[in-house]
């Protein structure tokens, strides 16, 4: 019988893996056999615990600190790849950021920094990763969305636009790669207790606000979105691809 969630053999790159739902996903890789590429930006300290998390459990894994942004990403993590012997079966490309201003005030710099890490990002690894799934016929992406693709915020005008732009490219690989064995799917979280969040939910009233427009009526947490890729990264997941799969407590449903 087939092992539906067994990762073993198994590489996963999770961007943004360094906290938060990065850090959930990957372990959650990890717990079921996957050797995982942890990535993160600058926070070493958030780094260091989902290392300590990985080494309790004796997983097996190894670290990139990289800032996505860089105009080089393509040649840096292909000499990463080269210098550490390692092919990615897996890519889960979570990292993202967000600005949080009135559309009339976003700067050039906002916009490029925000496109580059949750789009082109998305598109040059999956340019570097794909060539190794597509020779071994099995390959596995999702990225990582958001419920503004469907309900955006409005002071978040350009990340809510970059999570729309990245759905689509997720769909338009899977109309390219699935039949080569590489399913490519999109993983939508609405309101997580992130610390990218913890400022805003900290005001009760805001907090309150959410809550009401969220039907299960709680604030996720990064655990939750644990299951639902590890379903879409493993063969559970073999007839699913081009999916927006929805993690949000129904908060993108309509009112």
């Amino acid at each position: 019988m087939m092992q539906l969630f067994n990762l073993k053999g198994r590489t996963a790159l999770v961007t943004g893996s360094g906290q938060g739902i990065g850090r959930s996903i990957a372990l959650a890789l990890a717990e079921n056999g996957a050797r995982v590429i942890i990535n993160w930006r600058g926070n070493d300290r958030t780094a260091q615990e989902t290392k300590d998390a990985l080494d309790a459990m004796g997983a097996e894994y190894l670290c990139w600190r990289y800032d996505l942004a860089s105009d080089t990403l393509k040649e840096d993590f292909e000499a990463f790849c080269k210098e550490n012997n390692v092919q990615v079966d897996i890519l889960v490309h979570n990292a993202s950021v967000q600005v949080r201003k009135g559309w009339e005030e976003v700067t050039n710099e906002e916009f490029d920094f925000q496109m580059h890490i949750n789009v082109r990002a998305s598109l040059v690894l999956a340019q570097c990763c794909v060539p190794h799934m597509r020779a071994q016929k099995w390959g596995r992406i999702v990225t990582v969305g958001s419920v503004q693709q469907n309900r955006p915020n409005t002071a978040m005008i350009v990340y809510a636009a970059s999570k729309s732009a990245q759905l689509n490219m997720v769909r338009t690989l899977a109309v390219q790669l699935s039949a080569e064995g590489i399913t490519v799917n999109n993983l939508a979280p609405g309101c997580i207790e992130t610390i990218r969040n913890v400022e805003a939910l900290s005001d009760p009233a805001y907090r309150k606000k959410i809550e009401n427009v969220i039907p299960v009526g709680f604030i996720g947490q990064p655990d939750d979105l644990a299951g639902a890729a590890l379903l879409l990264c493993s063969d559970a997941g073999r007839y699913i691809t081009g999916a927006d799969f929805l993690v949000d407590g129904g908060m993108s449903l309509p009112c």
